[in-house]
């Protein structure tokens, strides 16, 4: 049936891809954007319905496309450029010098070992949900919470805006070199100064032209990086001429490489430590495409895809380099054309060199060899075919270097200041442009690259660089270790090749690296991380409440079992998803006024739950009715956080004979919940949940298939007499929720979108072990011609979720008018609770409408008549009970009641949904905010 645009809600307009629910057109059905990310930019927001404003729209606006990158350009080639800097042309021969090639390729993988655990980590994170900008601070702010996500972001935004400023000193350093040999500006270190500001500045340029400016000036950098690589390696293939060899350049020779295969140490710096210490540096640029996370396309696919490929090569570069040059060049060589040797020489010759026609041995005897591996830091320009191109690799992996650390550093701030942890720091939270540039942080950025160019002395500062960079990893590594070892509801990565003890190693082995490396930097970036947990913690200044509940949330369930020991099922339920993982309070309402609870009943009470292994909390409260006492539960039960989110029912078997006020407790019980803003669940089963009967004529067999239904109308079936408390603590009754459920299926009929818990739920239960092999199917509706575009894209939905669903089933039938019997029977249900008008005269008609609202009048029922709202109910009842005649659960979308709807209608819904089942069957509802999201906020 096709909706003309005049009967949906407003916002809920043709072309639209917002489907109603068959509970209410003015309800959604689930759909992939309900979970897009509100505050990603250039992203369309769609919106379900909240629970107060149910028939009310949101407005759908629409914004202008920023710039995306894929894994390639936007990380990979990112990633690349940033590893590779000054190290890789001019320490790295040194360090084979000092090392040999065996603890060179033993410094380059530990190094890179280091850098892989935390790629894994970074790739986990990434994967447990879509990414916004923020890079690192946004991953652990949102895995182990602002407390320690604020101080990182401040540290690593800082660390990125000094790494700016040494790329940028290096590549002065070495234009300044090139100058010796014609002219100087100034001196030595105003020349630094000049030509570091001068660079630093086109670089802010290149920056806020826009990150497509940014990323095509980066591919220029790659693509001169390639050709200087090409050049080396041509070079190293090349015979030497006679002025090559005099500076120890001989082409690939074994005894060369058999004599650099093994360390020789020389100098005060001559010694593992110290060369690891000097070559990490060049390995800290994993996080470069992480930290643009908000200008990539697809943040999950591209961070692990493009990280762990750009390791790969700049690793094999590493040890492609180290190895060939340690194959081609001496240790040392005079560069003097004399100490060639004739065809017959007698004079005293010692060392390699002797071999291959040249004698260094004066040189090397007294200290004075200028060229060589051990002596002279360009020998990678002297080994190339041309080395004017390595010179323009020096300057492009600078340059790019500092270009992408120019750019990360902003982005990571912004992302900060817009979270608000600190004061004083929201006026650079402000974004310009389709791509929400962060011009102002650019600016903050530049400032202090500026100042650290400036001083020209980058031994002052590089040890911080690397100990901050170490910090992060050190707790990226954590927060993937502290989310998987606690179980996290909210930790489902996608990515599976990582592992919580690696991710604990790499954090270990992080900080062991940082008081190696430098002990004094060490304590440095640990006091001032330690400083700023601190604050945040002192002040309690965080206002990340909106996008923390996302990933950390918890289902905390309030329930109403009455005494626990005469509902064990509910209590069983509850417990196998919040055990270990969330909160769980089991509410006890007393209504008599002659009858209170002992501290022994309670403590009766939490023994028998600790002798059921039910992690629960028992509170007990006098209230003269249902409604009453689980309103005050519900305002009063937990404490910060630490407070429930879900109020659990069971189902109240013995409605149709409850008077007026028992019925309309019930429902009101579930409308100020909704009202609170919590999510409803309401358990049923086929004989009920109160085991009183059963208690007192000793009878048990297994209790799910011989259970009585109480009679007494004036109190619900959550609040019963607890009369029977204190023969009862002590017994054990076995339901079906402690049973092995084997290969059973949990069906889930999503039929209203409510922010996913529906489908946390069966997810939580299915991590329990008499779950596990559990097969959870969904069920939705559809249209018989969209039904593949619907199955196609609820399965790409639950991808994103990173469930592991079973089958996705789309119901075309939904529409089909009930069989006559099945109506028939909700209308006899629904008979006693009618205000049959049309045999009354006026008067008494008004009369009985104000003294019984609760009854149901023809009005209403002529309205639920033309919306066939109570049909579309009885027939959802015969597809669930023809295709869950075998499962072990049964989830059931609740449906929103609205404030006109007479309790008595509400309640022959929900028994018409549920009926007919032999298994449990839970009807549930979230609050309409997101729980479950692809999204990390």
């Amino acid at each position: 049936m096709r909706l003309r645009t005049s009967a949906l809600p407003r916002g809920m307009r043709e072309g639209d891809n917002r489907r109603p629910s068959i509970y209410s057109t003015m309800d959604a059905m689930p759909h992939l954007e309900f979970y897009a990310n509100a505050t990603a930019t250039g992203r369309i927001r769609r919106s379900r319905p909240s629970l107060e404003t149910l028939r009310k729209a949101v407005d759908v606006s629409h914004t202008a496309q920023p710039v995306r990158f894929g894994w390639v350009t936007g990380v990979m080639v990112r990633c690349m450029l940033n590893i590779w800097g000054v190290i890789l042309f001019l320490r790295l021969s040194w360090i084979t010098s000092q090392a040999g090639i065996l603890l060179t390729w033993l410094i380059i993988l530990m190094s890179v070992l280091v850098t892989s655990i935390t790629a894994l980590s970074v790739s986990a994170i990434s994967t447990n949900g879509r990414v916004s900008s923020g890079g690192a601070y946004f991953m652990i702010s949102r895995t182990l919470g602002p407390e320690l996500g604020g101080p990182i972001g401040v540290v690593f935004s800082f660390a990125n805006a000094l790494a700016c400023a040494l790329n940028t000193v290096g590549f002065s350093e070495t234009v300044r070199d090139l100058l010796i040999y014609d002219s100087q500006i100034v001196d030595s270190i105003n020349d630094v100064r000049i030509i570091g500001s001068i660079t630093v500045t086109v670089l802010l340029l290149i920056s806020l032209a826009g990150m497509e400016w940014e990323s095509k000036t980066q591919i220029l950098f790659f693509l001169v990086l390639m050709v200087s690589f090409i050049n080396y390696f041509v070079g190293t293939l090349i015979p030497a001429t006679p002025q090559k060899q005099s500076i120890g350049v001989f082409g690939y020779r074994s005894e060369i490489f058999l004599e650099n295969l093994f360390p020789d140490w020389r100098g005060p710096e001559g010694d593992f430590f110290r060369m690891f210490a000097i070559f990490f540096p060049s390995a800290i640029g994993i996080l470069a495409g992480a930290n643009i996370s908000g200008d990539l396309k697809e943040p999950e696919i591209a961070i692990p895809r493009g990280t762990l490929m750009a390791i790969f090569w700049t690793t094999v570069s590493y040890l492609a380099i180290s190895s060939t040059v340690g194959a081609c060049v001496l240790r040392d060589a005079s560069g003097n054309m004399n100490d060639s040797l004739p065809l017959n020489f007698t004079e005293a010759c010692e060392g390699l060199s002797c071999g291959l026609g040249w004698n260094f041995t004066e040189c090397q005897q007294s200290g004075t060899c200028s060229f060589g591996l051990s002596n002279s830091f360009q020998v990678l320009i002297q080994v190339s075919g041309f080395g004017p191109l390595i010179y323009a690799g020096i300057f492009a992996a600078t340059l790019s270097s500092a270009l992408a650390f120019l750019v990360s550093a902003p982005k990571v701030f912004q992302c900060l200041c817009k979270d608000n942890i600190y004061p004083y720091i929201g006026f650079f939270a402000k974004g310009y442009g389709k791509n929400n540039e962060p011009l102002r942080a650019y600016l903050l950025c530049y400032i202090i690259a500026m100042c650290f160019i400036l001083i020209a002395e980058l031994n002052v500062i590089a040890p911080l660089i690397s100990n901050f960079f170490l910090c992060s990893y050190a707790l990226i590594n954590f927060s993937c270790f502290h989310a998987s070892i606690t179980n996290s509801p909210g930790w489902r990565p996608s990515f599976r090749y990582f592992s919580p003890w690696t991710g604990l190693f790499g954090a270990v082995i992080s900080v062991v690296l940082m008081f190696l490396l430098t002990w004094w930097a060490a304590l440095i970036a640990f006091g001032l991380i330690i400083f700023l947990f601190g604050y945040v913690v002192y002040k309690k200044h965080c206002q990340l409440t909106t996008a923390l509940p996302v990933l950390l949330y918890l289902p905390q369930c309030l329930v109403l079992t009455g005494p626990p020991t005469l509902r064990p099922a509910l209590v069983d339920f509850v417990g196998s998803f919040t055990k270990n993982v969330s909160l769980m309070i089991c509410g006890d309402i007393l209504m008599d006024d002659e009858k209170s609870v002992s501290q022994r009943n309670s403590n009766e009470m939490i023994k028998w739950l600790n002798q059921r292994k039910v992690r629960s909390f028992y509170t007990s409260f006098k209230a003269s009715d249902l409604r009453e006492g689980a309103r005050h539960l519900l305002q009063a039960s937990g404490l910060g956080k630490m407070k429930p989110n879900i109020l659990v029912m069971g189902f109240k078997m013995n409605w149709q004979e409850s008077s007026s006020k028992g019925i309309e407790d019930y429902i009101n019980t579930i409308y100020d919940a909704f009202d609170s803003n919590h999510g409803v669940c309401v358990l049923r089963m086929m004989d009920g949940l109160d085991i009183r009967d059963e208690l007192e004529t000793e009878v048990n067999q297994a209790f799910e298939v011989d259970e009585a239904i109480e009679s007494d109308d004036q109190i619900s079936d959550a609040d019963s007499d607890v009369d029977n408390r204190k023969n009862t603590v002590n017994d054990q009754i076995k339901t079906v929720f402690q049973s092995k459920q084997g290969k059973k299926t949990i069906d889930v009929y999503w039929i209203s979108d409510d922010g996913g818990l529906t489908l946390l739920v069966p997810y939580l239960l299915t991590r329990r072990k008499r779950w596990r092999r559990s097969k959870v199917r969904v069920f939705i509706i559809g249209e018989q011609q969209t039904m593949e575009n619907d199955r196609k894209e609820m399965k790409t939905l639950l991808q994103r979720f990173r469930l592991d669903v079973h089958d996705v089933i789309v119901m075309t039938d939904s529409e089909r008018p009930p069989l006559a019997k099945n109506m028939r029977r909700f209308e006899e249900m629904l008979a006693p609770f009618r205000l049959n008008e049309g045999q009354l005269d006026e008067r008494t008609a008004q009369q009985q409408r104000t003294e019984f609202p609760w009854k149901v009048t023809d009005k209403e029922m002529d309205a639920l008549r033309l919306k066939v709202s109570s049909e579309k109910k009885v027939r959802l009842n015969e597809i669930i009970r023809r295709n869950s005649k075998y499962a072990a659960l049964v989830l059931v979308s609740l449906p929103v009641p609205q404030a006109d709807c007479p309790s008595s209608l509400y309640m022959s819904w929900l028994d018409t949904l549920s009926c007919g089942l032999h298994c449990p069957v839970l009807l549930i509802r979230g609050n309409q905010q997101n729980v479950m999201t692809f999204y990390c906020q």
